[in-house]
């Protein structure tokens, strides 16, 4: 199966999530023969990556959003984390501070975009300010229904500027939600995810629903595409999206740059002083 093509949503796609099963998974794929595979899809992402960080002419934007519980850390654990810390970095968006009210909603966004050579994650985006702001009256309609073509122009600008940009919705079953926070209550190396905002927020369940639907449709692009990843599964998320990230990265056909210095001079030095340390023992 193309990971890449099944779950990308097209650009003049109108998306309506009841279609999209949460609860998806590859029939040719098991958790075991999928864990079994990451071993070897690790090695293939940090080649790339590595190569990334070599070449220094391109960046790689990752953006995860879903509503809670989705998975956003644990992608980021057991994905993000098979890459080199060096060249990688993970920024989560909390409430704005009072300084980043101050400035355009992208201001604090922008500051966190990657520069050449390193991948960036964001651990929620610029998309809260179509998302919560709107969930919760916020602000005005009218002022976050423009926000829609200002992202668009925003990552536009970054493509062009040769950041490509991934975006993942974890899609999980309100059902699959329930059983997560009950794992949260009953786990005392999870108790300290759990709060009452969980379960208050679960009252604003389909207006969630219907602003991502929007997000999904008026915001994925030929350069910055959306993907709806089925996530009930953590197994099959977390394959999904490695592959998604490793089939991106290898069509940059990234070439590593070729030496700064005169090989043959530096050979001839090293063999130099290894005959000189020779001589002295």
């Amino acid at each position: 199966m193309n990971y890449h093509k099944e779950f990308c949503i097209k650009t003049t796609e109108s998306v309506n999530l009841d279609n999209y099963d949460p609860d998806f998974t590859d029939k040719q794929e098991t958790k075991k023969s999928a864990l079994r595979k990451m071993g070897n899809l690790k090695a293939r992402m940090n080649e790339l990556q590595f190569n990334l960080y070599a070449e220094q002419k391109r960046s790689l934007l990752i953006c995860l959003q879903g509503l809670d519980a989705a998975g956003k850390d644990g992608v980021i654990r057991h994905v993000i984390g098979l890459l080199n810390p060096q060249g990688c970095r993970v920024v989560s968006f909390k409430q704005p501070t009072a300084e980043e009210l101050a400035h355009d909603f992208l201001w604090r966004i922008e500051l966190q975009t990657p520069k050449r050579g390193e991948v960036v994650v964001f651990n929620r985006s610029q998309y809260e300010d179509v998302l919560i702001v709107r969930v919760h009256n916020l602000v005005p309609k009218k002022i976050w229904s423009k926000r829609f073509n200002q992202i668009n122009e925003f990552e536009r600008i970054l493509a062009d500027n040769c950041t490509h940009i991934l975006k993942f919705f974890l899609h999980i079953s309100k059902e699959e939600q329930l059983n997560r926070f009950e794992q949260r209550l009953t786990d005392p190396g999870r108790n300290w995810k759990i709060s009452e905002a969980d379960y208050s927020e679960r009252v604003f369940w389909n207006d969630y629903k219907k602003a991502y639907e929007d997000i999904l449709s008026k915001c994925s692009t030929i350069d910055s595409p959306w993907f709806v990843i089925p996530s009930n599964h953590k197994w099959f998320r977390d394959l999904v999206i490695t592959k998604i990230i490793i089939d991106t990265l290898q069509k940059l056909h990234i070439e590593i740059p070729k030496p700064s210095v005169n090989l043959d001079e530096i050979r001839r030095k090293y063999h130099e002083a290894v005959s000189e340390d020779n001589k002295k023992e």
